[in-house]
Formats: structure tokens, sequence, C-alpha cells
């Protein structure tokens, strides 16, 4: 350590005593675990230990690539988180654009309020609150089929085809209100000369979100969807998993619920391991290809 580096610690040392335990959080919690990642690549006995567990290489990864539920899984959670993106997004732009517009500041906190709550609403909570909603005997929804002569109501949670749909839509509800609070803070950010600019050259409302508003949060929208490409292959397991049933068991499988049940269930740890990996390494791969890309169309980037 250089005399520099000396003086410059003793005249700042309260930063770095700021600094220290964030830092030693972060070597105990994120960067020492990681030497557990080795797992993937052994055939890991709790008798044995990580250490002295016999190398196998890439085995686990060949077994997985290989099974003839890989591809079945992939596409079931790309579909799922393909489609949660493309709707949460625009969604919460929407919201965030539209209480930008109110003019009323009582009702717009009401709103947020409303928007907002349903986030702190537990994962087991709300998959609670599906079951009783889409019940096909007592829910709500089937009171309604009732009321207009029909008997039979669709059973929606046994429904394969339906299952992405209640997944991502329960999601929209409970996320949305949360999601707008990142943008309504990008809009207050907005430059005011540029509004007064618009309404001087007699822009209307639509056309002051088009030139505006949208180009104000597009770096936010674009660091939010970087950042959600690199979750693809990480959709929600709790929820999936709780919603998941025989009926829509062909839709509803997804790497993570798989890895729960042939992995940890089985304690099969270095399968299971392997598959995270998989799936780190893809998220890696796919945040580091959107970023490039976002960086070459526009100004905004992650990195």
């Amino acid at each position: 350590m250089g005399i520099a580096m000396k003086r410059s610690i003793v005249r700042h040392w309260p930063l770095y005593v700021i600094i220290s335990l964030p830092t030693a959080f972060l070597i105990a919690f994120s960067y020492w675990p990681m030497l557990g990642v080795q797992i993937a690549f052994r055939e890991y006995s709790p008798v044995l230990g990580v250490w002295k567990s016999p190398w196998i290489g890439l085995h686990q990864f060949q077994s997985f690539i290989s099974s003839p539920y890989f591809w079945p899984l992939v596409k079931n959670t790309l579909s799922l988180s393909v489609y949660y993106i493309a709707v949460s997004i625009p969604c919460a732009v929407i919201l965030a654009i539209a209480l930008n517009e109110v003019r009323s500041v009582r009702f717009k906190k009401v709103v947020q309020m409303f928007t907002y709550a349903p986030y702190f609403i537990s994962t087991v909570i709300l998959v609670g609150m599906i079951q009783i909603i889409l019940s096909p005997t007592s829910g709500p929804l089937a009171l309604v089929f009732h009321q207009f002569g029909i008997s039979n109501p669709p059973n929606l949670l046994g429904s394969a085809s339906g299952f992405s749909s209640i997944y991502v839509w329960s999601g929209i509800w409970q996320e949305t209100g949360y999601g707008a609070v990142i943008y309504l803070a990008a809009l207050a950010g907005v430059n005011p000369e540029l509004y007064e600019a618009a309404k001087i050259d007699g822009a209307s409302r639509l056309q002051k979100i088009r030139f505006v508003d949208l180009p104000g949060i597009s770096p936010a929208i674009i660091i939010l969807l970087i950042l959600s490409v690199g979750g693809l292959l990480s959709v929600g397991f709790e929820k999936t998993f709780l919603l998941q049933n025989n009926l829509n068991l062909s839709k509803s499988e997804i790497i993570s619920t798989y890895v729960y049940k042939t992995g940890l269930v089985n304690a099969d740890f270095s399968f299971a391991s392997a598959i995270g990996l998989f799936n780190s390494v893809v998220g890696l791969i796919l945040i580091s290809i959107v970023n490039y890309t976002a960086r070459k169309v526009s100004d905004s980037s992650l990195f």
C-alpha cells in the first residue's frame, strides 16, 4: 500500500468505516458462497463435503440438456417470462403517464395507494385469493356464470392454456403500481421547459406524451428491460409452484419447479446446482446481448 493510499485512508476514514460493513456483508453472503458453485461439477456427497466429493465435470449439465424435459421446460419458462415482460412494462408506463397527467393531488394519491397496496400482499395469500375467485364450484366467477344459466363454468385453474394468463395478469395487478413509481420518478426529472415549449408549439396531450414524456423515461424503460431480460429463466418459483396442479402441469412446469422436484426433493444437490448455474450463465449472456444492443441503438445501457 502506497503512502498516498495510506494518507487517503487516514483522511477519509469515516467513509471507509461506513462502507466496511456493506463490503463485509457482500463478501460473506455473495462472493464467499460462490465457492460452492463447484458442486455443479462434482458428485456431491454431504459426508465427503464440497472439496472431497469426486469431480465429474460437465456430466450434470449434459444430463439436463439431453433430458426429454429440457426443451419443454425452457419453452414454458421463456414463454411465461416474455409474456410477463411484454405486458408488465407497458402497463407500468401507462399507469405512470396517466398519474402524471392527473392534476388533482388528492385523487392521484388515492389511486397510487390502491395500485401500490397489492404489492405488499404475500404470494401465498395472493394464490389463495386466486383459487377462491376462480373456483369452478363456489367462487365469485362461478356464481356469475350460474346467474347466466351456465351450470358448468370452466375450470380456469385446471386449464393448461389459461395458466400463463392467470400467472401474468395476477402479477400485473399486484406489481404494476410498484413498477409505476420508478417511471413517476423519471417523469419528475423531465425538464419543465420541454412542457412549456410543447405548449407554446400547440402540442396536444397525446403529442406531449409522445415527444416529451416517453423520451424522458426511455432510459428507465431500457434499464428495467435489460434487467428483466437477464432474469428470463428465473421466473418466480413460489407462485408458479402454488398454482401448479396435474391438469396444468404441461404449461406450468418451469425450470425452477423442476429443480425443486428433481434436485432438492431427491437431495441431488449437484444436479440442482448445475441447473442454477446454467440459468445464471444464460441470464448473463442475454443481459450482455440486450445491453450491447441498447447501447448501439440508444444512449442508455446498464454498463
